[in-house]
């Protein structure tokens, strides 16, 4: 093979692998960039000071997985809602109020949700306090 033929050679592989790159950048899924960055933005300082509300009153709840349920154990009354939002697929988050027994507890059934990672984040309030807790947890 002669030195114009090696070139020729040379670049049709580099096009195809451009092409394949190409290719293989518009398959693949949409980006993981947060389209709500400015509202979050707008009320970040709130979020913060109801975060560090749960740090101050030491009011991060127990959460754990028993069976096909999902049990929440509060250190005081409350009412709010939790929000299970699935990185992977925007789509299938779901929200469900707090409703404590008497223990001040909350049983959720998990069985509808899909398995996998699930980041939870439980906005409550206790005696004119608000609180924000975030957790990542895998669904078994």
């Amino acid at each position: 093979m002669n030195w114009g033929k090696g070139l020729i050679a040379g670049m049709i592989i580099f096009i195809l692998f451009i092409t394949a790159m190409g290719v293989k950048m518009f398959m693949l899924p949409g980006d993981d960039y947060d389209h709500q960055y400015y509202e979050k933005g707008l009320t970040f300082n709130r979020d913060y000071d109801r975060e560090k509300q749960v740090t101050t009153d030491q009011a991060a709840p127990v959460i754990e997985q028993v069976g096909q349920n999902l049990v929440l154990t509060f250190k005081t009354p409350l009412t709010g809602t939790i929000r299970f939002e699935r990185p992977s697929d925007q789509l299938q988050d779901r929200s469900f109020p707090l409703q404590p027994d008497a223990d001040n507890s909350v049983l959720l059934p998990i069985n509808k949700l899909a398995t996998g990672k699930w980041q939870l984040t439980l906005n409550w309030q206790h005696q004119s306090k608000d609180y924000l807790y975030h957790q990542e947890i895998t669904i078994r």
